[in-house]
């Protein structure tokens, strides 16, 4: 008898697939909070002492959700039959239930993927304003020094500016004689670049601080994806995903083309060809091997990828190094295999003869 173990949330059933019927049942207790807290252990994705008792000493036993895969196959399964009405929960207590249960949840501790994901968002925003901040600060400084742009970068220009301000001072600073065909500023007008200056190196500053705080919780949260992307692309990867444990959940095509979202869309609304890869393409092996190689590569990498993500996030032993050494020696097949292009197919019907000129 093939049985089915469905959750609800003011139960646990074990139901026979053929013919409908509840083999056995655990129903929530009748208190709020505790058939609150239940529900957050089974949201968080933890098994319920009541479904490890149905399904115990069961060897052909199918589950609700994926949640429960180990006690079982998942299978979808409707089970709208089975009411709360039918066995005394109503409407008003189902609420108060929820209720808590929100309560509940919000009060947890944040993971710390989730701080990960808003970290690498900040950085993607420190970014952002302080590329508008440099070109308005180039533009600007730009009347009155240009030369500067050729001589200092980045973080370095706005400090000069910051600390120094004028051409003789900054031309000190750097040990570095010449003359400038800017323009003169009026004093105010200089202390106004400056304060623009202070304030992007202050972006600047705060980016530095940014990445060095996910370089070292990425480390800490996922070492065998450091192993095989390295730390930066390993967060970009978690923060596109929404968490590393949404990571672990997707299939490997997805992850191999998580950033891409936008090209595969196209693809689908105008039937233009398909993206081969997502963020992974700051892979170095994948970035620098040839166009017809790129495709397996970013399957070969998607793959090892999903395989260290998923060690990470149900805590498993460290593995990246024999996944890096496996992950080299599958490129190094691919180049071996496919040294050449691929042959482009000859148009149909072949070429046409010449058989002098076509007759009007």
């Amino acid at each position: 008898m093939m049985a089915i173990l469905v959750t609800k949330w003011f139960g646990v059933f074990l139901i026979d697939q053929k013919t409908g019927r509840i083999m056995d049942k655990r129903l929530m207790p009748h208190d709020a909070e505790e058939c609150a807290q239940k529900l957050a252990l089974v949201q968080r994705g933890g098994i319920l002492p009541e479904e490890k008792e149905l399904a115990h000493g069961r060897e052909k036993l199918s589950v609700g959700e994926r949640r429960q895969a180990e006690l079982g196959r998942p299978e979808m399964y409707d089970s709208s039959r089975v009411t709360a009405q039918e066995y005394g929960f109503d409407a008003e207590f189902m609420h108060e239930v929820m209720i808590r249960l929100g309560r509940l949840r919000t009060s947890e501790p944040v993971s710390r993927d989730k701080s990960l994901v808003q970290a690498i968002r900040e950085f993607d925003d420190l970014i952002e304003v302080a590329n508008l901040l440099s070109e308005r600060l180039h533009e600007w400084y730009g009347l009155y020094f240009p030369e500067l742009a050729d001589l200092a970068k980045d973080d370095r220009y706005a400090y000069l500016i910051a600390a120094k301000g004028s051409r003789e001072d900054i031309l000190e600073e750097i040990g570095v004689e010449m003359e400038s065909m800017g323009a003169d500023l009026e004093e105010a007008d200089l202390e106004a670049v400056r304060s623009l200056a202070r304030n992007l190196y202050d972006i600047y500053d705060s980016m530095k601080g940014t990445e060095e705080y996910i370089t070292a919780l990425v480390k800490d949260l996922s070492p065998n994806m450091c192993a095989v992307l390295g730390g930066p692309l390993s967060a970009r990867l978690i923060s596109l995903a929404g968490g590393l444990d949404r990571l672990a959940s997707l299939p490997s095509s997805t992850v191999q083309l998580l950033g891409a979202e936008k090209a595969m869309f196209r693809h689908l609304r105008s039937g233009k060809r398909p993206p081969k890869h997502g963020v992974i393409y700051q892979y170095p092996d994948l970035r620098k091997a040839p166009y017809w190689q790129r495709g397996n590569i970013a399957r070969a990498l998607a793959g090892k990828v999903l395989i260290a993500a998923k060690v990470d996030a149900y805590d498993g032993e460290y593995c990246g190094d024999r996944l890096n050494e496996e992950l080299k020696a599958r490129i190094a097949d691919i180049k071996r295999r496919y040294p050449d292009p691929p042959k482009k197919p000859a148009p149909k019907g072949g070429k046409r003869k010449n058989r002098g000129p076509r007759k009007k």
